[in-house]
């Protein structure tokens, strides 16, 4: 890649690392005129950017899975302690190009004083969208569609990860996965791991999950969730039960509403009863008070946490 590309992916990759972090316009304490003109160019630049990176991955037979060019280091992991007595861990994954503290900022505000939150930082790897450019991912991806080509060995690595970081909570705390944009992916994909008894490498995934978010995401591995369900009653009598709470919005630019709805309806298909679907009209790809109010509200009532309060 070129000089001249190289900076333009540099400075894209500046939008891209505003979108996928908790820090949307409606947070800023600019006028709202300028927060709406902020959005919509912020917005443009992604379309702008999305449709050049996939000509770029497209045109670059050489560009392959960040998670085959060798071991990949995480990051720094950030961890909000409960301020009152210690009932539930949620492990939060950021999206791509972004890191664990800035989730860990927005998560330490809110009325949830019994949840203990883990904020981790995805490895640095090449990723197929942005034409084999490094930045934070949980896994390769070159396109969002049930087409694509699914990184079974970066979402496996990443699963594993989130696993490890649960593996060491005390037996009677509950164990809980949420995320934003491609840490939502990664949330979702754990779910399925839960449910199945095991990762998409057949390895043996034991941490028994109690909650699930994701926001502005989607579902890896849709196109096979349903065959594997099916082929076992275990899977189908964990997946009844285990709660999922999926938000996104009709405005969201770079994961299309579309692909959260399809997503949520795939995991009602293959039994995930216990679901909830939440669409916010005009909302783009950044959350909102009334999305986390809902996500609040949400875990208190299925971890069953102490009633919560402001701090």
């Amino acid at each position: 890649m070129g000089r001249v590309a190289i900076m333009y992916c540099l400075n894209r990759m500046q939008v891209w690392n505003y979108v996928n972090s908790p820090y949307c316009p409606q947070y800023h304490k600019e006028k709202k005129e300028e927060r709406e003109k902020h959005t919509r160019k912020s917005s443009l630049v992604c379309i702008l950017y999305f449709g050049w990176s996939k000509r770029m991955s497209y045109n670059n037979p050489n560009t392959g899975s960040g998670s085959r060019t060798g071991r990949l280091e995480f990051g720094r992991t950030h961890v909000v302690r409960p301020k009152g007595t210690h009932q539930a861990t949620i492990v939060w994954l950021h999206g791509l190009g972004d890191k664990g503290s800035s989730w860990s900022q927005l998560l330490e505000t809110l009325p949830l004083p019994n949840i203990k939150w883990i904020c981790p930082t995805a490895p640095s790897r090449p990723v197929a969208l942005f034409g084999g450019f490094p930045c934070t991912a949980w896994f390769d991806m070159g396109d969002i569609s049930e087409d694509a080509p699914d990184d079974m060995e970066g979402l496996d690595a990443s699963a594993a990860h989130v696993a490890n970081l649960l593996s060491t909570e005390p037996a009677d705390i509950k164990l809980g996965v949420g995320g934003f944009s491609m840490g939502a992916a990664t949330a979702l994909y754990s779910a399925t791991c839960r449910v199945l008894g095991q990762y998409g490498n057949g390895n043996p995934y034991t941490v028994n999950l109690s909650a699930i978010v994701s926001l502005s995401g989607w579902l890896p591995c849709s196109r096979t969730l349903r065959n594997r369900m099916e082929r076992s009653r275990e899977a189908s009598r964990h997946a009844a039960s285990l709660p999922i709470l999926i938000c996104h919005g009709t405005g969201d630019d770079v994961v299309a509403h579309k692909h959260g709805e399809k997503s949520a309806q795939t995991l009602s298909a293959a039994g995930f009863q216990n679901l909830m679907f939440r669409t916010y009209n005009g909302l783009g790809h950044y959350t909102i008070p009334e999305e986390t109010d809902e996500l609040c509200t949400w875990l208190t009532a299925s971890l069953g946490l102490e009633g919560s309060r402001s701090y």
